[in-house]
């Protein structure tokens, strides 16, 4: 239990019991990363719900804001740098991991955070039309997997957050998550989809930086998101 509450201080703004914190113990509460991204999609799902009653446009602008919100836009800021990372340094990758480092906020930053909350807004509207709303609740948890599987598998990029999680991170932690998503599929078939998310963008960092940062996880939680609930309309629609 200690763990989720370290997990939830630090990839949330809810707020936390006081507890002391060790660096072994801030380390190892990335385990508890799917479990905090249950709380974010509860919250999320509540917030839709109740704004849907008034409209479903609405509700996505509820269900939205409430994501970006308890998530304090950490996730946000990490997909905004590897965009102007990638954006600027183009193939150069000393250039690519100089810009990544930098903090300040180009325009390759601003793009991409305003297509990824647009997109984010239209897939929940469509989302309160044609699936469960339920459905948000497993979103955020199976998106919060990819961090244990990129920071079990990639080699560090400097000395940071990603670094210092590695060593937090077993085999049998990936592998009962996996079996947590593999039950939740039963109840919505789309989850299935981070199966490939998940390695594709590991498999992407690995060739184009070589390497997982904070940034590099920010940014696959975001990216798995979307991912996620273009794969629950889009089985809604057509199944």
């Amino acid at each position: 239990m200690k763990g989720l509450i370290i997990a939830t201080r630090f990839l949330t703004r809810l707020p936390t019991p006081r507890v002391t914190v060790s660096d072994e113990d801030f380390v190892r509460s990335m385990r508890w990363f799917p479990a905090v991204g249950i709380i974010v999609g509860l919250l999320v799902c509540l917030g839709a719900m109740l704004g849907a009653r008034i409209d479903p446009w609405i509700g996505a602008l509820a269900g939205l804001a409430i994501w970006v919100l308890i998530t304090g836009a950490l996730h946000l800021d990490g997909l905004g740098d590897v965009a102007d990372a990638c954006g600027a340094a183009h193939k150069d990758r000393d250039k690519l991991l100089g810009v990544l480092a930098d903090p300040h906020v180009g325009s390759f930053a601003v793009v991409a955070i305003g297509l990824q909350l647009a997109a984010k807004l239209v897939l929940l509207r469509v989302l309160l039309d044609s699936a469960p709303p339920a459905a948000l609740i497993l979103v955020p948890f199976a998106a919060r997997i990819g961090p244990l599987a990129w920071a079990w598998w990639l080699t560090p990029l400097h000395q940071g957050l990603g670094a210092r999680f590695r060593d937090g991170v077993r085999r049998t932690d990936i592998g009962l998550w996996i079996a947590a998503l593999l039950l939740a599929s039963w109840f919505v078939p789309a989850l299935l989809a981070a199966l490939a998310f998940i390695p594709l963008w590991g498999a992407w960092l690995k060739h184009k930086l070589g390497g997982i940062s904070g940034d590099g996880h920010g940014s696959g939680i975001e990216l798995v998101e979307t991912g996620l609930l273009l794969a629950i309309v889009t089985l809604a629609r057509f199944a």
